[in-house]
């Protein structure tokens, strides 16, 4: 909404002091995203990786085009969405920056340009979808788990479409996914037309699943040099701010409160506890629930405007913008690239996963091969992907945001 008219959150900024006698202010969406402290480290990450958006936007236009030899697009039908992709210098332009990634060839029987993969793309692209199935039974696990937060243990199935890729479905998982595991999954009519809703089958148990945070305070408690105190950490989530925000003393007070305040966990049923949780709780709730969703996806990080999606599904009454706003030492929110993006902070150093996965892995080799725009074109030829794993690993530390050239000339 343009105006919020009451922030009792805006103690989690760094523009704002703390203090029992501050009076309510009234602030705008666009000035509070900007209040926010800045991270360097995931902002030039963001740099690269909104470019990353827009070729894996083409690219699954290409493969949506299987029966071509080889899968094709042609150039004229890219100028044509080069608004909607946002390809500001238009399509060609767009496609000759990466020629690791695209090449355009003249096809003569159709007399026109037509753009496809390189060959290291289609081999990355493999790899990607290998690792997936791969680990289709954690998949399985993460989609039950969505279901599970869910207040009615179901979702729209539209919702589910806007982060299948965060997720790390498979692009047919209606049919490899859902259908296939008819004892966990149900597809039903949704209230509107043409809208299906995707429900849980059968019931689970709250505590056959543990939240990630849940992982994190145990292996804490086992450290001898833990710096959160213990008696503290049942409720406790780790913390970490960005460089340079000022942390004044009411600030630590407030966060200190705020980790010893008891809350239901994103896999517990509220029902009667709503009333004795209290609003705080509830706020803490969501803070669990989205930190768990995030949890579940591939790079750790969404767009803002797809959870927004499970928001009410989730039994969330709060602005999801805002609760990243609110809480800057468990979340970053970025708006570069005319999105609103969201990283689980905890999850990150020096701008690579901590624990990266195979499909992390995989989208990684194409972000590099991004990052070379029209580098080695002369000098370097179309070797496999695996057969150029040691210079990407050599020169990972380019994907890490904190040694990354600041090459962000105008958006393409």
């Amino acid at each position: 909404m343009a105006i919020q008219l009451v922030k009792f959150m805006l103690k989690f900024s760094n523009s704002v002091s703390f203090s029992s006698n501050s009076t309510i202010r009234t602030i705008s969406s666009v000035q509070y995203v900007a209040s926010r402290a800045r991270d360097p480290t995931f902002e030039k990450y963001m740099d690269h990786y909104k470019k990353l958006v827009k070729v894996i936007a083409i690219q699954d236009l290409i493969l949506a085009n299987p029966n071509k030899n080889p899968p094709s697009v042609s150039v004229d039908f890219l100028s044509r969405l080069s608004q909607r992709l946002h390809l500001n210098r238009g399509a060609p332009s767009f496609l000759r920056r990466y020629p690791h990634v695209f090449e355009i060839f003249y096809d003569h029987t159709k007399s026109m340009p037509y753009c496809k993969l390189t060959d290291k793309v289609v081999e990355i692209s493999r790899l990607e979808a290998g690792a997936i199935n791969e680990s289709l039974p954690l998949v399985v696990e993460r989609l039950v788990r969505v279901l599970l937060m869910s207040v009615s243990r179901s979702v729209p199935l539209r919702a589910v479409f806007k982060v299948w890729r965060e997720l790390g479905l498979p692009d047919d998982f209606e049919e490899s996914v859902i259908a296939r595991n008819p004892q966990l999954f149900l597809l039903c009519d949704g209230n509107e037309p043409n809208t299906h809703v995707l429900k849980l089958v059968g019931s689970y148990p709250s505590d056959n699943f543990t939240a990630a945070v849940e992982d994190w305070r145990v292996m804490e408690c086992c450290k001898e040099d833990s710096k959160v105190d213990r008696t503290e950490m049942r409720y406790s989530f780790k913390q970490g701010f960005p460089p340079g925000m000022k942390l004044k003393k009411t600030f630590r007070t407030k966060v200190r409160e705020w980790q010893k305040l008891p809350y239901v966990g994103p896999y517990e049923v509220v029902g009667e506890k709503r009333a004795k949780i209290g609003l705080k709780g509830l706020e803490k709730r969501a803070v669990a629930i989205v930190h768990e969703f995030m949890s579940l996806t591939v790079e750790k990080m969404v767009e803002v405007e797809k959870i927004s999606h499970f928001r009410k599904w989730f039994g969330i009454d709060l602005n999801i913008r805002d609760l990243f706003l609110d809480h800057p030492g468990i979340f970053y929110l970025s708006n570069k690239g005319k999105m609103h993006t969201v990283f689980l902070r905890e999850a990150y150093e020096r701008g690579r996963l901590i624990n990266p996965n195979p499909v992390y892995e995989a989208r990684m080799k194409l972000l590099y091969l991004i990052m070379m725009e029209r580098r080695g074109m002369l000098t370097t030829t179309q070797n496999s992907v695996n057969g150029e794993d040691d210079v990407q690993n050599k020169d990972n530390k380019l994907i890490s945001a904190t040694s990354v050239s600041d090459n962000t000339s105008t958006d393409q």
